[in-house]
């Protein structure tokens, strides 16, 4: 069991990890909301389930659970709303800018 925990916790670290690295890599706020709401609840996710496993089924696992469906139901909405706010406020989303030498090399 505990191995089995390892991983999972492992897995959500993995995930965590990959989100920062988005939040710092990305251009725009649009693709940084979308690194750290997938990953954050990738990562949130791989550890409930990590300490349902290690914890068996008890009454910590069912509250673990309602508290992982709850995840699941509100963080898409949360970042919808910070997205469309963003949206609304005026800010627009990235676009590559090319050089006149880019598109010379192209042809």
């Amino acid at each position: 069991m505990i191995f089995i925990f390892y991983i999972f916790l492992f897995l959500s670290i993995f995930f965590a990890f990959f989100g920062n690295i988005g939040m710092l890599r990305f251009p725009d706020v649009y693709t940084r909301l979308q690194a750290s709401s997938k990953c954050a609840t990738t990562s949130l996710l791989s550890l409930f389930i990590g300490l349902m496993i290690f914890k068996g089924f008890s009454s910590i696992s069912v509250r673990i659970l309602v508290i992982g469906i709850f995840f699941l139901l509100t963080s898409p909405v949360a970042s919808h709303a910070i997205g469309r706010s963003a949206y609304e406020g005026g800010i627009l989303p990235w676009r590559r800018v090319r050089k006149k030498e880019d598109i010379s090399e192209d042809r």
